[in-house]
Protein backbone atom coordinates (compact mmCIF):
# COMPACT_ATOMS: atom_id res chain seq x y z
CA UNK A 1 0.00 0.00 0.00
CA UNK A 2 1.27 3.51 -0.96
CA UNK A 3 2.40 5.22 1.93
CA UNK A 4 -0.88 6.39 4.21
CA UNK A 5 0.65 9.63 4.90
CA UNK A 6 1.01 10.44 1.29
CA UNK A 7 -2.10 13.09 -0.15
CA UNK A 8 -0.70 15.01 -2.59
CA UNK A 9 3.21 13.89 -4.47
CA UNK A 10 4.68 15.95 -7.23
CA UNK A 11 6.92 13.46 -9.23
CA UNK A 12 9.57 15.10 -11.66
CA UNK A 13 10.54 13.04 -14.90
CA UNK A 14 13.32 14.20 -16.70
CA UNK A 15 14.41 14.07 -20.50
CA UNK A 16 16.55 10.90 -19.80
CA UNK A 17 13.43 9.26 -19.44
CA UNK A 18 11.14 10.89 -21.84
CA UNK A 19 13.76 11.13 -24.65
CA UNK A 20 16.48 8.65 -24.18
CA UNK A 21 18.19 7.80 -27.40
CA UNK A 22 17.47 11.87 -27.57
CA UNK A 23 15.59 11.63 -30.54
CA UNK A 24 12.32 12.72 -29.44
CA UNK A 25 9.80 11.45 -26.93
CA UNK A 26 9.73 7.50 -26.29
CA UNK A 27 7.45 5.39 -23.75
CA UNK A 28 9.79 2.65 -23.05
CA UNK A 29 10.30 4.02 -19.40
CA UNK A 30 7.25 6.22 -20.02
CA UNK A 31 4.16 3.61 -19.29
CA UNK A 32 5.60 2.22 -15.65
CA UNK A 33 5.90 5.64 -14.55
CA UNK A 34 1.93 6.53 -16.15
CA UNK A 35 0.64 3.48 -14.69
CA UNK A 36 2.28 4.86 -11.13
CA UNK A 37 0.77 8.46 -11.44
CA UNK A 38 -2.65 6.40 -12.52
CA UNK A 39 -3.05 3.97 -9.37
CA UNK A 40 -2.13 6.52 -7.41
CA UNK A 41 -5.19 8.80 -8.39
CA UNK A 42 -7.14 5.53 -7.66
CA UNK A 43 -6.21 5.37 -4.26
CA UNK A 44 -6.88 8.82 -3.62
CA UNK A 45 -3.77 10.65 -3.98
CA UNK A 46 -3.39 13.85 -5.68
CA UNK A 47 -0.21 14.27 -8.00
CA UNK A 48 1.52 17.09 -10.06
CA UNK A 49 3.41 15.63 -12.83
CA UNK A 50 6.94 18.02 -13.37
CA UNK A 51 7.96 16.88 -16.83
CA UNK A 52 11.05 17.58 -18.89
CA UNK A 53 11.17 16.96 -22.74
CA UNK A 54 10.28 19.71 -24.81
CA UNK A 55 14.12 20.36 -26.42
CA UNK A 56 14.40 16.59 -26.57
CA UNK A 57 11.46 16.05 -28.33
CA UNK A 58 11.37 18.60 -30.89
CA UNK A 59 15.25 18.24 -31.46
CA UNK A 60 14.86 16.34 -34.98
CA UNK A 61 12.79 19.23 -36.11
CA UNK A 62 14.82 22.08 -36.13
CA UNK A 63 18.36 21.92 -38.30
CA UNK A 64 21.65 22.81 -35.84
CA UNK A 65 25.20 22.23 -36.55
CA UNK A 66 26.80 24.30 -33.18
CA UNK A 67 27.85 22.36 -29.82
CA UNK A 68 26.29 23.65 -27.30
CA UNK A 69 23.30 24.54 -28.69
CA UNK A 70 22.48 28.21 -28.89
CA UNK A 71 19.52 29.65 -27.31
CA UNK A 72 17.34 30.20 -30.32
CA UNK A 73 17.82 27.13 -31.59
CA UNK A 74 17.12 25.42 -28.37
CA UNK A 75 13.97 27.96 -27.68
CA UNK A 76 13.03 26.31 -31.30
CA UNK A 77 13.25 22.79 -30.37
CA UNK A 78 11.27 23.32 -27.34
CA UNK A 79 8.57 25.44 -29.41
CA UNK A 80 7.89 22.31 -31.45
CA UNK A 81 8.41 19.49 -29.05
CA UNK A 82 5.94 20.99 -26.38
CA UNK A 83 3.12 19.49 -27.80
CA UNK A 84 4.92 16.63 -29.01
CA UNK A 85 5.85 16.13 -25.17
CA UNK A 86 2.14 17.05 -24.16
CA UNK A 87 0.58 14.22 -26.67
CA UNK A 88 3.15 12.04 -25.52
CA UNK A 89 1.39 11.97 -21.72
CA UNK A 90 -1.99 12.81 -22.76
CA UNK A 91 -1.91 9.60 -24.63
CA UNK A 92 -0.94 7.23 -21.51
CA UNK A 93 -3.98 8.37 -19.61
CA UNK A 94 -7.63 7.84 -19.53
CA UNK A 95 -8.28 10.99 -17.81
CA UNK A 96 -7.32 15.09 -18.34
CA UNK A 97 -3.81 16.21 -18.38
CA UNK A 98 -3.52 20.36 -18.43
CA UNK A 99 -0.32 22.07 -19.35
CA UNK A 100 1.46 24.37 -17.01
CA UNK A 101 4.59 26.45 -18.51
CA UNK A 102 6.45 28.49 -15.93
CA UNK A 103 9.35 31.07 -16.03
CA UNK A 104 11.27 31.88 -12.75
CA UNK A 105 9.46 35.46 -12.99
CA UNK A 106 6.35 33.75 -12.36
CA UNK A 107 7.33 32.08 -9.63
CA UNK A 108 8.94 35.09 -8.48
CA UNK A 109 5.91 37.74 -8.82
CA UNK A 110 3.44 37.30 -5.71
CA UNK A 111 0.51 37.96 -8.32
CA UNK A 112 1.55 35.13 -10.93
CA UNK A 113 2.51 32.75 -7.85
CA UNK A 114 -0.91 32.86 -6.60
CA UNK A 115 -2.59 33.34 -9.89
CA UNK A 116 -0.46 29.87 -10.62
CA UNK A 117 -1.48 28.19 -6.88
CA UNK A 118 -4.85 28.93 -7.50
CA UNK A 119 -4.87 27.54 -11.20
CA UNK A 120 -3.07 24.32 -9.67
CA UNK A 121 -5.58 23.83 -6.85
CA UNK A 122 -9.19 24.01 -9.75
CA UNK A 123 -6.89 21.56 -11.59
CA UNK A 124 -6.51 19.26 -8.88
CA UNK A 125 -10.12 19.66 -7.11
CA UNK A 126 -11.23 19.00 -10.56
CA UNK A 127 -9.04 15.48 -11.10
CA UNK A 128 -6.91 16.54 -14.34
CA UNK A 129 -3.14 16.16 -13.82
CA UNK A 130 -1.40 19.42 -13.75
CA UNK A 131 1.83 18.67 -15.96
CA UNK A 132 4.30 21.21 -15.59
CA UNK A 133 7.37 22.80 -17.64
CA UNK A 134 9.66 25.60 -17.60
CA UNK A 135 8.17 27.78 -20.93
CA UNK A 136 11.54 27.14 -22.72
CA UNK A 137 10.19 29.02 -25.60
CA UNK A 138 10.21 32.29 -24.16
CA UNK A 139 12.74 31.61 -21.41
CA UNK A 140 15.84 33.68 -21.49
CA UNK A 141 19.37 33.23 -19.37
CA UNK A 142 19.93 29.91 -20.94
CA UNK A 143 16.53 28.41 -20.16
CA UNK A 144 17.36 28.48 -16.74
CA UNK A 145 15.08 28.12 -13.58
CA UNK A 146 17.88 26.83 -13.72
CA UNK A 147 16.18 23.32 -14.37
CA UNK A 148 13.39 20.93 -13.88
CA UNK A 149 14.89 19.54 -10.51
CA UNK A 150 14.73 22.42 -8.98
CA UNK A 151 11.25 23.56 -10.90
CA UNK A 152 10.23 20.64 -9.31
CA UNK A 153 10.95 21.48 -5.67
CA UNK A 154 9.50 25.00 -6.03
CA UNK A 155 6.19 23.49 -7.07
CA UNK A 156 5.74 21.09 -4.44
CA UNK A 157 6.50 23.81 -2.35
CA UNK A 158 3.31 25.81 -3.80
CA UNK A 159 1.48 23.20 -3.35
CA UNK A 160 2.01 21.50 -0.41
CA UNK A 161 2.94 18.17 -1.63
CA UNK A 162 3.59 15.58 1.38
CA UNK A 163 6.66 14.24 -1.20
CA UNK A 164 8.57 14.76 -4.12
CA UNK A 165 9.77 11.93 -6.03
CA UNK A 166 12.39 12.61 -8.35
CA UNK A 167 13.01 10.42 -11.39
CA UNK A 168 16.84 9.46 -12.12
CA UNK A 169 18.29 6.92 -14.38
CA UNK A 170 20.12 5.31 -11.69
CA UNK A 171 19.14 3.95 -8.38
CA UNK A 172 19.51 7.17 -6.10
CA UNK A 173 22.39 8.76 -4.46
CA UNK A 174 25.62 6.71 -4.30
CA UNK A 175 28.80 7.67 -2.59
CA UNK A 176 30.44 8.33 -6.11
CA UNK A 177 29.48 8.09 -9.23
CA UNK A 178 28.72 4.12 -9.84
CA UNK A 179 29.59 4.80 -14.26
CA UNK A 180 32.87 5.56 -13.20
CA UNK A 181 33.74 4.26 -9.42
CA UNK A 182 32.38 0.38 -9.37
CA UNK A 183 32.75 0.47 -5.45
CA UNK A 184 30.41 3.26 -5.13
CA UNK A 185 28.43 2.61 -1.79
CA UNK A 186 24.67 3.27 -2.44
CA UNK A 187 22.89 5.57 0.15
CA UNK A 188 19.39 4.76 0.77
CA UNK A 189 18.77 7.93 3.52
CA UNK A 190 20.04 11.10 3.65
CA UNK A 191 18.96 12.63 7.39
CA UNK A 192 20.43 16.01 5.98
CA UNK A 193 21.87 18.03 3.34
CA UNK A 194 25.31 19.49 3.69
CA UNK A 195 29.00 19.08 2.02
CA UNK A 196 29.30 15.92 2.62
CA UNK A 197 26.37 14.77 0.25
CA UNK A 198 27.12 17.32 -2.77
CA UNK A 199 30.71 16.27 -2.75
CA UNK A 200 29.19 12.57 -3.83
CA UNK A 201 27.32 14.21 -6.82
CA UNK A 202 28.59 14.52 -10.25
CA UNK A 203 27.16 16.39 -13.51
CA UNK A 204 24.80 15.23 -16.17
CA UNK A 205 26.19 12.41 -19.17
CA UNK A 206 22.83 12.77 -20.89
CA UNK A 207 23.00 14.76 -24.15
CA UNK A 208 19.57 16.60 -23.49
CA UNK A 209 19.50 16.61 -19.75
CA UNK A 210 20.40 19.93 -18.09
CA UNK A 211 20.49 18.27 -14.53
CA UNK A 212 22.51 15.57 -13.05
CA UNK A 213 22.88 14.36 -9.07
CA UNK A 214 23.93 18.23 -8.00
CA UNK A 215 20.48 19.36 -9.33
CA UNK A 216 18.65 16.53 -7.46
CA UNK A 217 20.50 17.68 -4.24
CA UNK A 218 19.74 20.97 -4.71
CA UNK A 219 16.14 20.28 -4.98
CA UNK A 220 16.24 18.08 -2.41
CA UNK A 221 17.36 20.33 -0.24
CA UNK A 222 15.22 23.31 -1.11
CA UNK A 223 12.05 20.90 -0.64
CA UNK A 224 13.09 19.17 2.64
CA UNK A 225 14.20 22.45 4.23
CA UNK A 226 10.59 23.27 3.96
CA UNK A 227 8.88 20.15 5.14
CA UNK A 228 8.45 17.98 2.06
CA UNK A 229 10.19 14.67 1.71
CA UNK A 230 12.23 13.52 -1.38
CA UNK A 231 13.11 10.81 -3.35
CA UNK A 232 15.43 10.27 -5.86
CA UNK A 233 14.28 7.24 -7.18
CA UNK A 234 15.42 5.12 -10.90
CA UNK A 235 12.42 6.07 -12.94
CA UNK A 236 14.01 3.41 -15.80
CA UNK A 237 12.80 0.14 -13.48
CA UNK A 238 9.43 -0.31 -13.47
CA UNK A 239 10.00 -2.11 -9.42
CA UNK A 240 10.79 1.41 -8.02
CA UNK A 241 7.30 2.53 -8.57
CA UNK A 242 5.86 -1.09 -7.82
CA UNK A 243 7.67 -0.73 -4.35
CA UNK A 244 6.59 2.63 -3.61
CA UNK A 245 2.63 1.12 -4.53
CA UNK A 246 3.61 -0.88 -1.80
CA UNK A 247 4.58 1.35 0.82
CA UNK A 248 8.24 -0.30 0.09
CA UNK A 249 11.86 1.64 0.09
CA UNK A 250 12.92 2.83 -3.27
CA UNK A 251 15.79 4.72 -4.05
CA UNK A 252 17.08 7.51 -1.53
CA UNK A 253 15.13 9.24 0.80
CA UNK A 254 15.97 12.61 1.62
CA UNK A 255 13.75 13.55 4.87
CA UNK A 256 12.19 16.91 5.95
CA UNK A 257 13.65 19.08 8.35
CA UNK A 258 10.55 20.25 9.88
CA UNK A 259 6.65 19.46 9.95
CA UNK A 260 5.69 20.91 6.08
CA UNK A 261 2.83 22.74 7.84
CA UNK A 262 4.88 24.47 10.73
CA UNK A 263 7.02 25.27 7.55
CA UNK A 264 4.73 26.96 5.82
CA UNK A 265 3.01 28.87 8.90
CA UNK A 266 6.77 29.72 10.03
CA UNK A 267 6.81 31.45 6.39
CA UNK A 268 3.85 33.20 6.37
CA UNK A 269 4.51 34.37 10.22
CA UNK A 270 7.65 35.37 10.10
CA UNK A 271 8.95 36.10 6.29
CA UNK A 272 6.16 37.90 4.60
CA UNK A 273 6.07 41.44 5.82
CA UNK A 274 2.24 42.51 6.31
CA UNK A 275 1.11 45.20 4.19
CA UNK A 276 -2.89 45.65 5.98
CA UNK A 277 -5.11 44.19 7.85
CA UNK A 278 -8.74 43.10 7.65
CA UNK A 279 -11.15 43.24 10.28
CA UNK A 280 -13.66 39.94 10.67
CA UNK A 281 -17.27 39.43 12.28
CA UNK A 282 -17.88 37.19 14.69
CA UNK A 283 -19.04 34.09 12.60
CA UNK A 284 -15.72 34.53 10.55
CA UNK A 285 -13.39 34.83 13.82
CA UNK A 286 -15.18 31.38 14.69
CA UNK A 287 -14.86 29.65 11.42
CA UNK A 288 -11.08 30.53 11.25
CA UNK A 289 -10.19 29.77 14.85
CA UNK A 290 -12.06 26.80 15.24
CA UNK A 291 -13.01 25.12 11.52
CA UNK A 292 -10.07 25.64 9.48
CA UNK A 293 -12.54 27.53 7.26
CA UNK A 294 -11.27 30.05 3.99
CA UNK A 295 -12.28 33.40 4.89
CA UNK A 296 -15.14 35.10 2.13
CA UNK A 297 -15.84 38.22 1.78
CA UNK A 298 -18.98 38.06 3.53
CA UNK A 299 -17.23 37.88 7.20
CA UNK A 300 -15.24 40.78 6.57
CA UNK A 301 -16.03 44.23 8.09
CA UNK A 302 -13.44 46.71 7.37
CA UNK A 303 -10.24 46.82 4.90
CA UNK A 304 -7.59 48.64 6.06
CA UNK A 305 -3.67 49.20 4.56
CA UNK A 306 -2.20 49.21 1.06
CA UNK A 307 -2.09 45.84 -0.27
CA UNK A 308 -2.34 44.32 -3.50
CA UNK A 309 -3.55 40.57 -4.03
CA UNK A 310 -1.39 38.62 -3.35
CA UNK A 311 0.29 40.13 -0.30
CA UNK A 312 0.30 39.24 2.92
CA UNK A 313 -2.02 40.77 5.95
CA UNK A 314 -3.10 40.39 9.31
CA UNK A 315 -6.76 38.93 9.94
CA UNK A 316 -8.58 40.57 12.80
CA UNK A 317 -11.00 40.14 15.52
CA UNK A 318 -13.64 43.47 16.07
CA UNK A 319 -11.06 44.48 18.82
CA UNK A 320 -8.23 44.73 16.50
CA UNK A 321 -6.18 41.28 17.88
CA UNK A 322 -4.15 39.57 15.36
CA UNK A 323 -5.69 35.99 14.98
CA UNK A 324 -3.42 34.94 11.91
CA UNK A 325 -1.87 36.34 8.83
CA UNK A 326 -2.95 34.93 5.42
CA UNK A 327 -2.19 35.79 1.78
CA UNK A 328 -5.61 37.90 0.03
CA UNK A 329 -6.59 37.33 -3.12
CA UNK A 330 -7.52 40.87 -3.46
CA UNK A 331 -6.48 44.66 -3.03
CA UNK A 332 -7.66 46.59 -0.35
CA UNK A 333 -9.27 48.97 -2.68
CA UNK A 334 -11.20 45.85 -3.86
CA UNK A 335 -12.14 44.73 -0.09
CA UNK A 336 -13.42 47.50 0.31
CA UNK A 337 -15.96 47.42 -2.77
CA UNK A 338 -17.06 43.48 -1.65
CA UNK A 339 -17.24 43.24 2.31
CA UNK A 340 -19.77 41.74 3.70
CA UNK A 341 -21.22 40.42 0.13
CA UNK A 342 -21.79 36.73 -0.55
CA UNK A 343 -19.28 35.43 -3.35
CA UNK A 344 -21.76 35.28 -5.96
CA UNK A 345 -21.82 39.02 -5.61
CA UNK A 346 -18.43 39.73 -6.37
CA UNK A 347 -18.51 39.62 -9.59
CA UNK A 348 -21.44 41.76 -10.38
CA UNK A 349 -19.48 44.50 -8.18
CA UNK A 350 -15.90 44.25 -9.69
CA UNK A 351 -16.55 42.92 -12.94
CA UNK A 352 -14.26 39.99 -12.28
CA UNK A 353 -14.27 37.41 -9.24
CA UNK A 354 -10.72 35.51 -9.81
CA UNK A 355 -11.63 33.91 -6.27
CA UNK A 356 -14.94 33.40 -3.97
CA UNK A 357 -12.20 33.33 -1.15
CA UNK A 358 -10.48 36.06 0.16
CA UNK A 359 -7.89 34.46 1.83
CA UNK A 360 -7.94 30.62 1.25
CA UNK A 361 -7.70 28.22 4.26
CA UNK A 362 -3.85 26.80 2.69
CA UNK A 363 -2.77 30.46 3.16
CA UNK A 364 -3.68 31.18 6.90
CA UNK A 365 -1.11 31.05 9.21
CA UNK A 366 -2.77 31.23 13.04
CA UNK A 367 -1.01 33.26 15.50
CA UNK A 368 -1.35 30.65 18.20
Amino acid sequence: MLNSAWRRIVIKVGSALISPDAKGCSTRYLLAIARFISECRQLGVEVVLVSSGSVAAGRSAIAFSHHPLPINIKQAMAAVGQTQMMATWSHLFDFRCAQILLTHDDLADRRRYLNIDNTLRTLLANQVLPVVNENDSVATAELKVGDNDNLAAMVAVLVDADVLIICSDIDGLYSANPRTTPDARFIPRVERVDASIYAMAGGSHHAIGTGGMVTKIQAAEKATRLGVDTLIINGQKAESFDALLKGEQAGTLFVRQQDRLSAKKHWLLHSLKSHGSIVLDSGAVQALLHKGASLLAKGIVAAEGDFDKGDAIWLCDSGGKQLAKGISQYSVTELQLIKGLHSQQIADTLGFCPSEEVVHRDDIALTN
